[in-house]
């Protein structure tokens, strides 16, 4: 993975209190619940991702920790409600490749991606899958290249929304194989994703975690993975790479905080997260959901958020992104 080697409706309030066990003498931090933001709905990969660090960070901190969904504009609005929130560790932003890439599309947004946020920890890495309805007619990658040449604007993909990496993904794989296609923005991957379910959309490179499920139980078609090599999970779907050479792509979830958090309280945070995912535990229920561990000190966390903005830049003017 590319990114592995760097470093080595506005909606209403969903939240979800995940209780944990107050067991042993604790440290001053924390002293009370802690609220984790997520900018995506109930059942995108971020909420499913986020909501696994949570439960195991929430029983090692003997606090409870709320998960406060505020979809909308690919995770710009819960981005924004966390970086103007008080960086004293009791507001957490469950942050993905998404609001990285999001800056060149949307460019005046009233936070920084990297100025306005602590990088604590990334939590996992992992390809998407190109997926369609059971009954969408091309049964290859090479048969949907085909038809989108022969019929411009014929077909059409979801996304979570104008700078999503769904969005990206779907202009990347248009421009490489020359064809057009109608990008259908939503409010999370989740609304994307059941629009591809019910036929109102035909594609969407959707995240591994929203997507498994629903292939193993024939509920949507799998036609290729991001990744360069097969994934031991869907050993039968190839990498669209084998009719698109070189395609690839990566998405990301990782914890941040807002600008400012105490260091103390940034290296117990940090400390515990890269405990949970170090553990063989942890490793196998992330890889079971199509994401890798990614634990990683804060420094260098930062250093990866500068570098996807860097380059999901350059890759946005390269592909002509814009909002519809």
């Amino acid at each position: 993975m590319n990114l592995m080697r760097i470093s080595a409706y506005i909606s209403t309030l969903t939240a979800f209190v995940i209780a944990a066990p107050v067991h042993g003498q604790q440290s001053s931090y924390p002293t009370r619940p802690i609220r984790a933001i997520s900018g995506f709905p109930p059942g995108s990969s971020v909420d499913v991702v986020g909501r696994f660090l949570c439960t195991r960070l929430a029983e090692r901190l003997g606090q409870q920790i709320v998960i406060d969904n505020r979809p909308g504009a690919s995770g710009t609005i819960g981005a924004d409600i966390a970086a103007r929130s008080a960086p004293d560790g009791y507001t957490l932003y469950i942050m993905t490749s998404s609001q990285i890439m999001s800056v060149p599309v949307f460019k005046k947004l009233p936070y920084e991606p990297v100025k306005s946020f602590t990088a604590i920890s990334p939590i996992g890495a992992g390809p998407l899958m190109l997926v369609s309805h059971p009954s969408f007619a091309p049964k290859s990658v090479r048969e949907l290249i085909d038809l989108a040449k022969s019929k411009p604007d014929a077909l059409s993909y979801s996304s979570a929304g104008n700078g999503s990496i769904n969005h990206y993904v779907g202009a990347m794989f248009a421009k490489d194989v020359r064809a057009q296609m109608l990008h259908v923005p939503h409010k999370g991957g989740a609304p994307a994703f059941f629009a591809v379910m019910g036929g109102e959309v035909n594609l969407m490179f959707a995240t591994l975690p929203l997507s498994l499920t629903q292939i193993r139980a024939g509920k949507v078609k799998p036609y290729g993975i991001t990744a360069l090599k097969r994934s031991a999970l869907v050993p039968n779907v190839p990498p669209i790479a084998e009719s698109v050479p070189g395609f690839e792509a990566v998405t990301w979830w990782g914890m941040t905080a807002p600008a400012g958090l105490p260091a103390p309280v940034l290296k117990r945070l940090n400390t515990e997260i890269v405990a949970i995912l170090s553990q063989p535990e942890s490793a196998q229920r992330l890889s079971a959901e199509g994401a890798e561990p990614w634990p990683l000190a804060s420094e260098a966390f930062t250093k990866v958020l500068q570098s996807e903005l860097d380059k999901w830049t350059r890759v946005a003017g390269e592909i002509g992104l814009r909002t519809e």
